[in-house]
């Protein structure tokens, strides 16, 4: 099986890549066109703001690429976000306007709803699947995943996994063969390692 990490230029590339190969499996970080349309299944990674990836995506031609893909793809944090229309998170605190994402999953990303507890969300928190999401298959339903972020999504159609921090927001969402969870499972123990898996064999 073909795996490759899209190369976005961000720091978690090499703890995603190591997360693959731990469990057996060979990944490649690349961006290049044929090396990614020919893959089983695809990892989008991101950290950082929401405008910073998307520009580095469009410096790299990934954007059209990635809205083309058919098989499987997994964005992780950021990646996730990604997937959505619009995000709040601009280039700075005096930067109002949203930022477009790839729209492939109709869904705003917006700025965490704490109601007092602290931002960012950063830590191990409790993610709850919706019954029979192959993506959380082996997992308990209470599993405690590692999260970092400031932005989330909310809860909607596209939700597979939710997580109450404050306020509920979607941990992972999924509409055809895109799939997005909000956490790290590439720092989340046996559970993210054992959600990899799950969708390394879907």
């Amino acid at each position: 099986m073909k795996v490759v990490i899209l190369d976005t230029g961000c720091a978690n590339l090499a703890s995603v890549n190591y997360a693959v190969k731990r469990l057996g499996y060979q990944a490649e970080v690349s961006r290049d066109t044929n090396t990614i349309l020919t893959a089983d299944k695809i990892f989008l990674p991101g950290v950082g703001t929401a405008s910073a990836a998307m520009q580095n995506l469009q410096q790299r031609n990934l954007i059209p690429l990635i809205k083309s893909l058919t098989q499987p793809v997994l964005g992780i944090c950021l990646g996730m976000q990604l997937l959505g229309m619009l995000s709040e998170e601009g280039n700075n605190a005096q930067d109002i306007s949203e930022i477009p994402l790839l729209g492939l999953i109709d869904s705003k990303v917006s700025k965490l709803e704490t109601h007092g507890l602290p931002v960012p969300h950063s830590g191990w928190d409790q993610v709850k699947p919706l019954a029979g999401q192959s993506l959380f298959k082996g997992i308990d339903d209470d599993a405690y995943f590692y999260f970092v972020h400031s932005y989330a999504m909310p809860i909607s159609k596209y939700t597979l996994a939710e997580t109450e921090y404050g306020h509920r927001f979607s941990s992972a969402i999924g509409m055809d063969n895109f799939f997005g969870v909000q956490f790290h499972p590439e720092r989340s123990g046996a559970a993210g390692a054992r959600l990899i898996k799950n969708f390394l064999e879907m």
